[in-house]
């Protein structure tokens, strides 16, 4: 085998890799909201299994190959998660069992969410938000509570959105972040 032949670099890995989660936390919110006549979760099953589950952990494999530990951690973890979802759903398993996964899952995305502090606001986020979807649908299936495990579809959804742009942003050179203001003082002079 060629040592010498590229993974692609981080940013690229990174792209791929956030693209592939929006688009699973997408389907996978959108599902639980039911607000898509006759669409479900269970409906998410085949992208969460080949998309999130597959080529995120394959983008996380990359991501370490280029030498970036944080990005193939997140990645492999969360397609690790998908895959294992993906493979489960339609099995016969108890409201308890299954709010025990998604609580144990909260907690990489969770880990994930405080170490992506260098990472920007928007990657950050993502992680927060995807780790409060966990943490209420692991709730709501504990509860027993449907509209708690749609408050929780929102939440997937918006952590969907958020990675969506994260990578669009970054393959369109759009901003990430907010522009900082500059305190008036010495050297600087306040308009207006």
């Amino acid at each position: 085998m060629d040592n010498d032949v590229s993974a692609g670099s981080a940013t690229s890995t990174s792209v791929l890799g956030h693209l592939a989660l929006g688009l699973t936390l997408l389907a996978f919110g959108i599902g639980l909201t039911d607000v898509v006549d006759g669409v479900t979760a269970a409906d998410a099953v085949t992208l969460a299994l080949y998309v999130g589950g597959v080529a995120l952990f394959v983008a996380g494999l990359l991501a370490f190959r280029a030498g970036d530990s944080f990005t193939g951690t997140a990645f492999a973890g969360l397609g690790a998660f998908w895959f294992t979802w993906g493979i489960g759903s339609g099995t016969q398993v108890s409201a308890d069992a299954a709010g025990l996964f998604l609580i144990l899952w909260a907690l990489l995305a969770l880990s994930l969410t405080i170490g992506a502090a260098g990472s920007g606001p928007l990657v950050q986020g993502t992680y927060g938000l995807l780790t409060l979807a966990l943490l209420l649908l692991g709730v709501a299936q504990f509860a027993d509570s449907g509209g708690l495990g749609k408050v929780g579809g929102w939440v997937a959804a918006l952590a969907g959105l958020a990675s969506w742009y994260g990578a669009t942003a970054a393959l369109a050179k759009w901003p990430t972040a907010l522009p900082r203001r500059r305190a008036a003082g010495r050297g600087v002079t306040a308009a207006g």
